[in-house]
């Protein structure tokens, strides 16, 4: 009489029911996660979980443009779950780099465990996307402090010097000059400046003349300037800077009059 005997094994977890990945924009890894001008990006991203337990799963995070990472260190995903992720990516400065940069960041996943079991085979994921560096139109504007009081009838000529500060080559798109003297002109040289291109770090300069009309009291004037970021406004921005000055108007400068010849100077 012949008798089968039937044993059952346990069935072993296969390898690799886990996996980690990126919700990229528009789910197109191509298209690159841009940085703010801040320095900061937020990204999200997920570990589906398609085995039939819990498994938990440690995190590393390799960021470039020396950004600082805030992320989960590791996590537990329950069986079936899809559990997604903050990353928060920071301290980037995006001055130091060419507007439009880009460099690879990646996440890797490492298995812990399998149901509160330690794993004895390592089981590792990656996923990588594109940080890119934003464009950053900035242009800063220094006006000269005068050497001294100018006396009216006379003019004065101020040093005008902008910079550009952002990350891609700019120039001056407008410039604005005000005064609270209405007796002071503003002989406004600084059309230079207008047609300037400037690269990342240039700066260039122009002179404003000053001129105090005689009849101009004795006072304390305030000069301001304001320019704007001529790349900021062709895409619909805003970026200015400011700067001012004191100009201290003095009486004219009265002419020598000529000493009498006296009779007695021999005398």
């Amino acid at each position: 009489m012949n008798t089968t005997v039937l044993t059952s094994a346990q069935q072993e977890p296969e390898l690799g029911n886990w996996e980690l990945g990126i919700n990229y924009i528009g789910d197109d890894e191509g298209n690159s996660f841009v940085v703010s001008e801040m320095g900061e990006r937020t990204i999200e991203f997920y570990v589906h979980n398609t085995e039939t337990f819990e498994v938990e799963v440690s995190f590393e995070y390799e960021i470039p443009f020396e950004g600082v990472v805030d992320g989960p260190e590791s996590e537990k995903i329950q069986a079936g779950d899809n559990e997604t992720f903050t990353l928060i990516i920071e301290d980037i400065d995006v001055f130091d780099y060419v507007a439009n940069s880009k460099e690879e960041m990646k996440i890797t996943a490492s298995l812990v465990s399998r149901l509160g079991i330690a794993v004895l085979i390592p089981e590792n994921q990656e996923s990588t996307a594109e940080l890119e560096i934003p464009k950053v139109h900035s242009i800063t504007v220094d006006l000269a402090e005068p050497a001294g009081a100018m006396n009216a009838g006379t003019d004065m000529i101020l040093r005008v010097t902008v910079t550009n500060t952002g990350n891609i080559k700019d120039k001056v798109g407008e410039i604005d000059l005000s005064d609270n003297c209405p007796l002071m002109t503003l002989d406004n040289g600084l059309d230079k400046l207008l047609v300037t291109d400037l690269e990342k770090d240039q700066s260039s300069n122009a002179d404003l003349k000053i001129t105090a009309s005689e009849s101009h009291p004795r006072k304390n004037c305030k000069l301001e300037i304001t320019i704007h970021s001529n790349g900021a406004m062709n895409s619909g921005k805003s970026k200015i800077s400011e700067d001012e000055v004191s100009i201290t108007v003095e009486p004219p400068l009265t002419k020598p009059v000529d000493n009498q010849d006296s009779d007695d100077e021999g005398e």
